[in-house]
């Protein structure tokens, strides 16, 4: 789209240059327009492609960005910075991080090897205890922490023992020359923080930047952000107050109060035309978020206009609700004839509400998709793969060496593995490192040794053809190769359960080698260089072509999508809002759960229902249950929205009549 399709408030936001500025962006208000807009505005006003970065949250977003630019700017936007927060991480340590102590290869340790890592630290069997270790030190590092910091702030003897825990694991990390995510943004803020010519350098390298999902940004992150900036201020945050849903990871509305208390000559520009939702929808959206307190007040209007109502559907439990949803999504497809499945999504606040709806779908059969489920690099397989990339990339890598050495197995038993670490321990080397030791030989038995010794070889040999193989077809033939290599496909014959689970994990690794081949094609880059970045990936989803089925999936997961037709199903209290009593702190809960029934309405572009249930399962039981208090705030007038007014009032009043009943019984045997 060219600049004089911007309407003002866009055109305004795209040519601000002078100063720092806030682009209040409202749901389908073209965002990323203006983003893409902005950055074809600098490059004609001469800001070197190299000095501007984009900062997004996830990679398919940074795609869509880069193509969008790319599409305004032409071959100039090819060396414009469009990346996540934590790939800009990656690149100030893989260029700085020596300030540190971390070497340009570091590798990137994923959640679960970070896991069995805190494991070995504790140590300790307990699964579910590392997991909490895991969670408190991440958000110990979220909050800019040190391991000194932590032990100080520790407030009981459990978190003492996280700290110490965490001191140990920060020292591993440091020896096997690796980071986790956590550190990918707190290691270049204190790189920033503690190495004044760093930050010199990269405050003139990065002449101008621009944020995206700004109320998604944690303090750190924010942190982050006035290092690279500087005083000039020379930025555009681009966010929504009412679609900022993630404070339970770290998210804090306080970093856009913070903007002009920082930046006191913030300019703050309001994007209010929606071009994706109809009027009703809108008018259902406004009405809710209307009830939060507003840091920067603004309403959306449709460009769209008239549409039809939204609808609110009063179910008996949750398997009427599944069937009700397919009644109303059957009968939008007989007025929407040339609908795909694709064009619907039901939305709900937890994984678990899924269940009757896939039953459903099943039953009918509906194609679906669930959207948020286990990650492709979750999958065994991609591990496998993933672990050799990285020792490819780090030798230091002892987890990767340990999963790759033994994926497949090559003849080299836990026996061996033992006394491998125990000579690398003495040695105080990597386990890499220590096939090349004079002393193997002494420590295990000629068989082993030549065993480990042909694997160390088989890696050499493999990194440096990786390390030449640049663009498709090479990294293609390279990846082909390596797997015949090491018998990967027979390895996944004997190891899985069934012919077709082993076909179907083949198809997985096929696809895994298409992507990384299609990456250096892409990037122009070896596959040496491509494997650097590899852990940085959440999902081979963002780079498939999604298949024509209807979309499950949570609210948080549907965060930056839409769809034609919208059902929000389990819209109940103490589901959305999700259980407001147990919250540590019921009014920020509230407001935050209001947000994120805002977002499920603005996923909608021309049809939106809305389905609760009078009974829910409890247990093994149903239980009553009634409307959510956001139903009755989306101010609808239909004599759904009024019976379920009607309901919500009754069971209030039948909870009041017992809590006066048992108040006057215990009065009585007083």
């Amino acid at each position: 789209m060219s600049a004089p399709n911007l309407n003002p408030a866009q055109r305004d936001a795209v040519e601000y240059l002078q100063g720092p500025c806030l682009v209040l962006a409202g749901a389908g208000s073209g965002k990323t327009r203006v983003i893409a807009h902005k950055i074809a505005r600098l490059l004609r006003a001469g800001t070197p492609a190299e000095g501007i970065a984009a900062i997004t949250f996830t990679n398919k977003a940074a795609a869509e960005m880069r193509e969008r630019t790319r599409a305004l700017a032409g071959a100039a936007a090819a060396k414009v910075t469009i990346c996540t927060f934590h790939a800009l991480g990656v690149r100030l340590l893989r260029e700085d991080g020596q300030a540190l102590g971390l070497g340009a290869r570091f590798s990137i340790m994923d959640a679960s090897d970070a896991l069995a890592l805190l494991r070995e630290c504790g140590p300790t069997t307990d699964a579910a205890l590392a997991r909490h270790w895991q969670s408190l030190i991440s958000r110990w590092k979220g909050a800019g922490l040190t391991v000194a910091q932590a032990q100080e702030r520790a407030a009981d003897d459990a978190e003492r023992r996280a700290a110490r825990v965490m001191a140990r694991y920060q020292e591993r990390l440091a020896a096997y020359q690796s980071v986790d995510f956590d550190d990918l943004i707190a290691l270049p803020l204190r790189l920033l923080q503690e190495h004044a010519d760093v930050a010199q350098k990269w405050r003139a390298k990065l002449a101008y930047i621009l944020i995206d999902e700004y109320q998604d940004t944690s303090a750190i992150q924010y942190a982050l952000l006035r290092q690279l900036v500087g005083s000039s201020g020379q930025f555009t945050a681009v966010g929504d107050d009412d679609q900022s849903i993630y404070g339970w990871r770290g998210a804090t509305l306080d970093n856009l109060r913070r903007l002009p208390e920082d930046f006191p000559d913030l300019r703050v520009i309001r994007l209010e035309t929606n071009y994706r939702s109809t009027a009703p929808i809108l008018q259902a959206a406004n009405s809710v978020i209307a009830a939060n307190p507003k840091i920067y007040a603004k309403t959306l209007h449709s460009a769209i206009g008239a549409g039809e109502p939204v609808r609110v559907l009063a179910c008996m439990d949750e398997r009427h609700e599944a069937a009700q949803a397919l009644a109303h999504i059957q009968a939008l497809r007989a007025r929407h004839p040339k609908s795909r499945w694709s064009d619907f999504a039901i939305l709900y606040r937890a994984n678990h509400q899924a269940k009757p709806f896939e039953q459903a779908l099943r039953q009918a059969r509906i194609p679906y998709r669930v959207s948020g489920g286990t990650s492709f690099f979750e999958r065994t397989e991609i591990k496998d793969l993933c672990a050799w990339l990285r020792l490819l990339v780090n030798e230091r890598d002892d987890p990767a060496f340990l999963r790759a050495i033994t994926a497949p197995k090559r003849g080299i038993g836990a026996q061996t593995l033992a006394a491998l670490g125990k000579l690398a321990e003495r040695l105080r080397l990597p386990l890499f490192a220590t096939l090349a030791s004079p002393a193997l030989p002494t420590a295990l038995p000629t068989r082993a040794v030549d065993a480990l010794h042909e694997f160390g070889r088989f890696m050499d040999t493999l990194r440096a053809d990786a390390a030449r193989a640049a663009g498709k077809q090479a990294a293609h033939a390279l990846l082909h190769g390596w797997l015949q290599g090491i018998g990967y496909e027979q390895h996944l014959a004997t190891s899985s359960e069934s012919a077709p689970q082993a076909a179907a994990r083949w198809g997985n690794v096929l696809d895994f080698c298409e992507w990384m081949a299609a990456r250096c094609e892409a990037e122009n880059a070896s596959l040496l260089d491509v494997a650097h970045t590899v852990a940085l990936v959440s999902t081979l989803g963002e780079q498939q072509q999604e298949a024509d089925a209807l979309t499950l999936s949570t609210l948080h997961a549907a965060k930056g999508l839409e769809w034609p037709h919208v059902l929000l199903a389990g819209v109940n209290e103490g589901v959305l809002p999700f259980r407001p009593e147990e919250a540590g702190n019921p009014a920020a809960h509230i407001e935050e759960e209001r947000r994120l029934m805002y977002v499920g309405i603005t996923r909608a572009q021309r049809t939106l229902a809305v389905s609760w249930a009078r009974q829910r399962k409890k247990g093994r039981a149903n239980a009553p249950a009634r409307a959510s208090r956001f139903i009755a705030e989306m101010a609808l007038d239909t004599p759904e929205r009024t019976a379920a007014a009607a309901s919500d009032a009754r069971a209030r009043l039948r909870a009041l009549r017992e809590e006066m009943e048992k108040a006057a019984q215990a009065m009585k045997t007083g």
